[in-house]
């Protein structure tokens, strides 16, 4: 497995992110509240987790939702997978959203979301008249049909 050196000051009362299990891809960020955070249903907030890093060039962090969260409770990351880019430096804030029909309270420390760290590529364009062929072409959108 790889790994990566992040800096990263931690502004919140809570612990760093962390993995849940040996082979975790992703790590629980956790809200960072002085009170506690009351989501109408199909209400978006901005959560924040006092959390700032500094990512090394070449290597993205993607914001996903945590499973659990939005099968039992139906809160999920809006934006979903967001993005956070090597040259950001500001605080790491989580746009959620409450998609069930119950108001959700969300207290300090609470696993809102789960964060990857990943490698990218930057694209380098070139520029043509002709797309070589492949086996599946243009087709899209369901072109394989249902079974």
């Amino acid at each position: 497995m790889d790994k990566v050196t992040v800096k990263v000051i931690n502004k919140s009362k809570n612990p760093l992110p962390q993995y849940g299990t040996p082979y975790s891809a992703g790590m629980d960020l956790r809200a960072n509240l002085d009170e506690p955070v009351v989501m109408k249903p199909m209400e978006r907030k901005l959560i924040p987790t006092g959390i700032f890093m500094e990512l090394p060039a070449g290597y993205e962090c993607q914001i996903r939702p945590r499973s659990g969260l939005a099968l039992k409770s139906g809160i999920t990351v809006l934006n979903t997978p967001g993005t956070i880019d090597a040259d950001y430096r500001g605080e790491i804030c989580i746009i959620l959203i409450n998609l069930s029909a119950e108001d959700f309270v969300i207290n300090n420390g609470d696993r809102i979301c789960q964060m990857v760290v990943a490698q990218h590529s930057t694209v380098e364009w070139a520029q043509t008249e002709v797309l070589e062929g492949s086996e599946r072409s243009a087709g899209g959108f369901g072109h394989t049909g249902v079974k």
